[in-house]
């Protein structure tokens, strides 16, 4: 892929690739050898580099530690059978951190930037990425402020790294989850749309307690009534019932605009499959599984990517689904990413970038 920055890119002297055990990955714990770095300062992006992985120098005063201004986001690279990196979807990303930096009184990220030190990164890193099926190269991109200012205010100061580490799959079986009632994730208008560190620092606690107890994510719902299902600890979620797809709206501010969901549900218009748009009530998903008319659910997600649920906790009593068909929905629409991201069928929508 032809550049168009020329920065400068410091190679590690210790590269770290030998000791992988590629088949035996841990989501999140095996970090590649370099990384990407730009500052904000005086109104502008500078010093733009590449520089091995190694840790951050902070003060104790720095703002993101009192004040919480740091947001994220997660993708992905795969390899194709001819060796060629393969991006999804990474102009998504971008303008989902910019959406994210708005509300958070954070500067705007160019696309120059972020794709050139995303592509030059993943270029140098090449070697890092997984060739095994379902596995892949997780990248994660963030911004935080950096002035040393005690003080209740917008930092004038910024970083923007990428890094990443090659992962197998986030959940390597079916997931358990239980509707959550009494905490709450996000509420209209707060910070809920936006992919920032506190939105996921407020959930630790009831998303640990459920875990406690045998689930492995909760099922928010929504914060002033606690009466329709909003999304899942990782993803997003979606329901097939009779025959219909629904899924959240994520036009309230209380809900991450998912790509994988958005990728889904175009994928469904392409193949003329019923969906709504709109908020599946807490009451009508337990009369669903009492009557049987709930045919799959599943959670969208870069981590999770298709994560099938097999038992959903309402009050207190599980509910466990019935078994998918071999042409069900999600089974059908995994099989269309998985090939479209590993560079096997058509990618008619322009979603990935060959590096």
């Amino acid at each position: 892929m032809k550049t168009t920055l020329d920065f400068p890119v410091s190679r590690t002297t210790n590269s770290k690739l030998a000791s992988v055990d590629f088949s035996n990955l841990v989501f999140g714990k095996t970090i590649s050898d370099h990384m990407f770095v730009a500052d904000y300062k005086n109104g502008e992006w500078t010093d733009l580099r590449i520089e091995p992985y190694a840790p951050l120098q902070l003060s104790p005063a720095n703002a993101t530690l009192h004040y919480g201004q740091s947001i994220f986001e997660g993708m992905k690279a795969y390899k194709n059978s001819n060796g060629e990196v393969i991006v999804f979807r990474g102009d998504a990303n971008w303008k989902r951190l910019n959406e994210s930096a708005q509300r958070m009184c954070m500067p705007q990220l160019p696309e120059e930037i972020f794709m050139e030190g995303l592509t030059q990164l993943l270029d140098l890193d090449r070697a890092w990425v997984p060739t095994a099926k379902g596995a892949s190269l997780y990248v994660r991109p963030f911004m935080f402020a950096t002035d040393d200012y005690i003080g209740v205010k917008p930092s004038e100061t910024y970083k923007f790294m990428i890094f990443t580490c090659p992962v197998g799959n986030y959940y390597s079986k079916p997931v358990s989850v239980k509707v959550e009632t009494t905490f709450t994730r996000a509420t209209e208008g707060g910070t809920g749309a936006a992919k920032t560190a506190g939105n996921y620092a407020a959930s630790l606690y009831p998303a640990l307690q459920a875990q406690k107890s045998g689930y492995d994510q909760l099922l928010w719902t929504d914060g002033k009534s606690h009466s329709k299902i909003e999304e899942s600890g990782t993803m997003n979620v979606m329901f097939k019932i009779d025959g219909k797809i629904i899924t959240a709206p994520t036009n309230t501010g209380t809900i991450l605009k998912g790509i994988t969901r958005d990728s889904v549900i175009q994928l469904a218009k392409d193949w003329n499959e019923p969906l709504e748009e709109r908020f599946l009530t807490v009451k009508e998903l337990e009369s669903a599984l009492i009557e049987g008319s709930l045919e799959e659910a599943f959670g969208t997600g870069t981590a999770a990517t298709i994560a099938h649920i097999e038992r959903i906790n309402i009050n207190g009593k599980d509910y466990i689904l019935p078994q998918k068909s071999v042409d069900a929905f999600s089974l059908r629409v995994l099989s269309e990413l998985d090939g479209i991201k590993y560079g096997e069928i058509d990618d008619t929508h322009n979603w990935v970038i060959k590096i």
